[in-house]
């Protein structure tokens, strides 16, 4: 693998390895659009080692056969683009994946590879080189356009992701125990690209005014009063704009909520999240959910995962 113009080959990173676990997260909760996100107890697991020469991908369950396994790998592209920040062209490797984040199922899975990529990189380079966590996330932004995924991602929690002149920023703040996550998957995808491409691009002033209560309301309910959850939901933003796209997640959700539970799109869909107040409700919305659907969902009770993105040295 010859080094990219202008990028130095990396030296003595040879015999290198690392582990990456990653978590899934759920992004804009309801009223939280592009800002809030949710880690996920649901990883991809992740064995990168510098080698002599060459590139060598394999992928484990979620994606197998079907993601790419050269150098347009996301997770290759995000350690190559974390290494070029540095100045250091991408070296030779040896990739293994361990998937169980769906894909295109509104459940974070690119974010995630990013999120992969720019850890393995952090840990191959240290301890020459140190990336602090707002420059993780300034990389992580740059591949996948927007933090609200990747803040969570690789900080773990409840993440409010805003971005400034200098970059983007987070804070994260833990949840309370008795919020207790359930995520639907289907068996059919939904593109980003085309969620986003339905929404408008300006919305009413009272939409807006409406989003920023519940939304401010959101964060309050997460970490303090789960029993508002149900209201603090509630969204006029982008929901509604994207249901024509997913009809029978719609269709879902109204019955889910009509019934008391907090549910919502799980980033751009297809997936529902209900945010629970308390485990005992999980099994009356699989009912509710059950019900409403005429195809098969899956549901996974999830915990909240607190820890984010982690990188360990490994022994080859």
């Amino acid at each position: 693998m010859a080094p990219e113009a202008g990028l130095a080959p990396a030296q003595g990173l040879a015999g290198r390895s690392v582990h990456v676990k990653v978590p899934a997260t759920s992004a804009n909760l309801g009223p939280g659009f592009d800002t809030l996100g949710l880690a996920l107890a649901r990883y991809d697991e992740l064995d990168i080692s510098v080698i002599d020469s060459g590139l060598e991908i394999e992928v484990h369950g979620v994606g197998e056969g079907e993601v790419p396994l050269d150098e347009s790998h996301l997770v290759v592209r995000a350690i190559a683009h974390t290494f070029a920040r540095y100045g250091l062209a991408l070296p030779p490797l040896r990739l293994v994946a361990h998937n169980s984040i769906p894909h295109g199922r509104g459940l974070g899975s690119s974010g995630a590879a990013i999120v992969a990529g720019v850890m393995a990189a952090k840990g191959l380079l240290e301890p020459e080189i140190e990336i602090s966590p707002d420059e993780l996330l300034d990389l992580a932004t740059e591949l996948e356009g927007h933090p609200d995924n990747v803040a969570p991602a690789l900080f773990g929690g409840l993440t409010i992701a805003w971005t400034t002149p200098e970059g983007p920023r987070h804070k994260k703040l833990m949840v309370h125990r008795g919020v207790s996550p359930l995520v639907f998957v289907p068996e059919h995808e939904m593109s980003t690209a085309l969620a986003r491409s339905l929404q408008p691009e300006s919305v009413p002033h009272e939409d807006a005014v409406f989003n920023v209560s519940r939304s401010a309301l959101l964060v309050a309910a997460l970490i303090q009063s789960p029993e508002l959850l149900l209201a603090a939901t509630e969204d006029k933003l982008h929901q509604h704009y994207r249901a024509e796209a997913m009809p029978e997640t719609d269709r879902i959700i109204r019955a889910l909520r009509a019934a008391g539970h907090p549910a919502v799109v799980s980033g751009a869909g297809p997936s529902i999240l209900v945010l629970a107040s308390d485990p005992s409700e999980r099994a009356d919305a699989v009912r509710v959910a059950t019900e409403a659907a005429d195809t098969e969902w899956q549901a996974l009770p999830l915990a909240v995962d607190f820890l984010g993105a982690t990188v360990v040295s490994a022994e080859r």
